[in-house]
């Protein structure tokens, strides 16, 4: 069986949530290597006061960023892994 592959359009805007439930924000974008198509990170957009307990990193822009190796598994949410953020 083939997995799926899931278009951009249907992560962005999702709430990103950690298996705990704790809400960090929204996918505003997502960052990627251009030569491999490896995701690095997912842009964070309305991030909530909880991202301040983790040691996220920043871009420019100061939007904050959230390792796309964290993700545990994308449905109505996308749902991360804290301990992987940490």
């Amino acid at each position: 069986m083939q997995s799926e592959k899931n278009p951009f359009s249907v992560i962005l805007t999702k709430m990103i949530v950690t298996k705990e439930g704790k809400r960090l924000g929204f996918v505003k974008d997502i960052t990627f290597e251009t030569k491999s198509g490896e995701l690095i990170n997912i842009v964070v957009k309305d991030a909530t006061p909880y991202t301040k307990n983790l040691n996220l990193e920043r871009t420019q822009n100061n939007d904050l960023l959230i390792p796309y190796s964290s993700i545990i598994a994308i449905g109505d949410f996308v749902i991360v892994s804290e301990e992987d953020l940490i």
